[in-house]
């Protein structure tokens, strides 16, 4: 029998998920095929069930994949000195504008409407999510860096609302104005999130780049 490398077979893993990543984004969560992620990762269809059973494996395991990036990226900002400002531009650099993060955004919610398989996936992330969210905001709270006042879980809802409806933006409103929406998300963040006495006007990615 032939052994497995690990170290190769978590690399073609990695391949296949950016195939189907590309596939879902062009196609959408329902319309992608195996097929079609087979073609896109130059792979036969039983080479793929080596890797993956289902299209729903393949989505659940790019969930977990973001689950453990986000994790990682709150752990960081965290550290940082200011964990608002850090917050921020996180989620400037996430770039929640881009095209195929709105189509992902949006195509998960649709699917979820649907296909209640699917929608156990996304509800299973939303509340990991909101876990991970939740303890970012006790923490930051604890020290001093986040209202004290707020409901670490409902703010957890928030922030996700705001994220998702940013996200949407661009779809519901093609010529809007990304840089001033995405300066005054961030001033509406600022306000909220951060204590009354440490409420200053927010600056903007291009002001805090050096000179």
């Amino acid at each position: 029998m032939r052994k497995v490398d690990p170290v190769k077979h978590e690399q073609k893993r990695g391949e296949i998920l950016q195939a189907a990543l590309s596939c879902f984004v062009r196609n959408g969560f329902h319309g992608a095929s195996t097929t079609d992620i087979c073609a896109a990762a130059q792979i036969s269809p039983g080479h793929l069930y080596h890797y993956f059973p289902s299209k729903e494996a393949m989505i659940q395991a790019l969930v977990e994949w973001n689950l453990s990036h986000a994790a990682s990226r709150l752990q960081a900002i965290l550290a940082s000195p200011d964990v608002i400002e850090a917050l921020l531009l996180e989620l400037e650099s996430a770039g929640i504008h881009r095209p195929e993060v709105q189509v992902l955004s949006t195509e998960a919610l649709a699917e979820a409407c649907r296909n209640p398989e699917f929608a156990s996936i996304v509800h299973a992330h939303a509340r990991a999510m909101r876990g991970l969210l939740g303890d970012f905001i006790i923490k930051a709270q604890r020290r001093g860096e986040v209202d004290a006042g707020l409901d670490p879980e409902a703010t957890a809802n928030i922030l996700l609302a705001v994220v998702d409806g940013a996200r949407a933006l661009p779809i519901r409103n093609p010529t809007v104005d990304i840089k001033q929406s995405t300066e005054h998300l961030r001033l509406m963040l600022t306000r909220f999130l951060r204590p009354s006495g440490m409420r200053t006007p927010a600056k903007t990615v291009a002001e805090q780049a050096p000179a």
